[in-house]
Formats: structure tokens, C-alpha cells, sequence
């Protein structure tokens, strides 16, 4: 069921119109009781009725709210006029609020693509886009969201993994945009369903969970401590090789296999250790 728009005319001309109903009512009323015409004083009581009737229709819509309007089960339109409004008499009118709304969703715990628990949350913005599907496709739309949200959250969840441990795998902790990315189409998917925009989804909290957490730390650490020494070991290589070359090239000193060894041996230890080495000066020649 798509939405259509509704009957909704300017509520002040039709008040208007029923005060006139009702003064040219009372007053037919009040000239047929004092010379006992009959058919004015039933078409007083018609006008008064009437104006009864119509002053059922009046509505009052605050901003970015809309009524749906039903009469007997069917769907009428929806009425998104703001102020002061008059639609069909005698008809039910439900409120949908057309606002920016936040779904702040539970800390939910999921296992990762890697089977680690973790506990992830996310804050979506959506809002309602077509009245009647959101009344009338589902029992409950607010309900709906939340339910769909903490779906999509942990099916999300599942197909990452919370850290990358190999080259060019995406994560949940490593990709952020792409992994909010997934989440916002599949969740618009969803709530397309019962007429709902999804406009932003964000992720308020991504963690392991607390009996893997210390443990999880230890290896992050671990990891890092191996990057970090492979980085300087790449280095100190690097310049162990430009030191070696540029002694040969500018004919600084000669040095034989032995020697070169022990001075790449020296300089490695130099510039890979944690601690500042302490130099020894060679008060000798070169080779005593």
C-alpha cells in the first residue's frame, strides 16, 4: 500500500461555515417554534445536525506530523496540512510523526566472521517517508526498526572480522566506513519495506567482549611489537647497505669479507637494539 494524499481544506473557512450552519439552524429553530411551522423547524434541526456532523472533520497537525485518515477499515489518504484542517467527518485519524528520529540500539554480543566474541552497537537516524506503509505494512513500525536494526547489526557483525590478521582482509576495527556502509543498505533494504528512510548509521561501540578482551590486547600488542621490529630491522639494513657502499664507492677503506662481516654485525647490533650503545674507540690500526 502506497500513500495518497488526503482531503484537507482550510479549517478556518470551514469553521466558518459551521457557525453558519449552526446560527441559521438555531434561528430557523427559533422561528418555527413562535408561529408552528413544521418544515422549518426540521430543516433547523437538518442544518444543526450537519453542522454537528462536519465539525468532526476538524483536525489539528503540528509540524512534520501527519494523520491517517480511515473511514470504516478503508484508507482514505493521509492529511500532511499543517494548522488548523477539516477532512472527511466521521473518520478515524492516526498521528505518524514525520520527524528525524534516533534508534540507539543494545550492546549486542556477536561472534565475528573469526568466531571471537565481540560487543558492537550502532545509533541509526531514520525517519518515516510513506504514512501508510509504515500503518498498515506492519503491526508496529517503531518496533520494527528496532527489531530490523539489531538484525542487521549482527549479521553485520558476522561477516567481519574484528581485526585483519591477513593481507587485504577487511575488519570491523580496520574499515569503518566500508563496514557502516554495509550496514546502512542493508538495513534501508529492510525498512524500505514499511515505508522508513534510513539517513545515517553509525557505530557507538565495537569491542571484545570482557572474558577474551585481556587477551585480545596481549596480541594486538604482540602484533604491534612485530611490526615495529621488522620496520627497524628493514632499516637498519637499509643503512648497513648505504654505509657499505658508500665506503667502496668514495674509497674510504678497503675491507675484506671479514671484515665487512663484522662491521654488519656491529652496525646491526647498533641500530636494532633497545638500548644506546656504548661506543668503543680502537686506539690501534685497522687490523690489530
Amino acid at each position: 500500500m502506497k500513500e495518497r494524499k488526503g482531503l484537507g481544506i482550510n479549517g478556518w473557512l470551514m469553521l466558518l461555515i459551521v457557525i453558519a450552519l449552526f446560527l441559521g439552524g438555531g434561528w430557523l429553530i427559533w422561528e418555527a417554534t413562535g408561529n408552528g411551522q413544521a418544515s422549518t423547524f426540521w430543516t433547523g434541526i437538518v442544518l444543526v445536525v450537519v453542522g454537528g456532523v462536519l465539525t468532526s472533520g476538524f483536525v489539528i497537525n503540528q509540524p512534520n506530523i501527519a494523520k491517517v485518515v480511515t473511514f470504516f477499515g478503508r484508507y482514505l489518504g493521509t492529511v500532511r496540512r499543517n494548522g488548523l484542517t477539516w477532512t472527511v467527518p466521521l473518520t478515524n485519524r492516526e498521528q505518524v510523526s514525520l520527524r528525524i528520529r534516533n534508534f540507539d540500539s543494545e550492546i549486542l554480543k556477536v561472534n565475528d566472521a573469526n568466531g571471537n566474541p565481540v560487543e558492537v552497537a550502532a545509533v541509526i537516524v531514520w525517519r518515516v517517508v510513506d504514512t501508510a506503509q509504515a500503518v498498515f505494512d506492519v503491526e508496529d513500525y517503531q518496533d520494527f526498526v528496532r527489531i530490523q536494526t539489531e538484525t542487521a547489526v549482527r549479521h553485520m557483525a558476522s561477516e567481519y572480522p574484528y581485526d585483519a590478521y591477513e593481507e587485504g582482509q577487511h575488519s570491523l576495527r580496520g574499515h569503518a566506513d566500508e563496514v557502516t556502509t554495509s550496514l546502512h543498505q542493508e538495513l534501508q533494504t529492510q525498512l524500505t519495506l514499511a515505508g522508513m528512510e534510513v539517513l545515517r548509521t553509525q557505530l557507538r561501540r565495537l569491542a571484545y567482549a570482557p572474558e577474551i578482551a585481556a587477551d585480545m590486547l596481549r596480541r594486538q600488542q604482540a602484533e604491534a611489537v612485530v611490526a615495529a621490529r621488522t620496520r627497524i630491522v628493514e632499516g637498519a639494513v637499509g643503512m648497513v647497505d648505504h654505509a657499505l657502499e658508500m665506503l667502496s664507492t668514495k674509497n674510504i677503506v678497503e675491507l675484506d669479507e671479514e671484515r665487512k662481516a663484522a662491521m654488519v654485525s656491529n652496525l646491526l647490533v647498533v641500530l636494532c637494539s633497545e638500548h644506546h650503545a656504548q661506543p668503543v674507540l680502537n686506539a690501534g690500526t685497522l687490523y690489530q
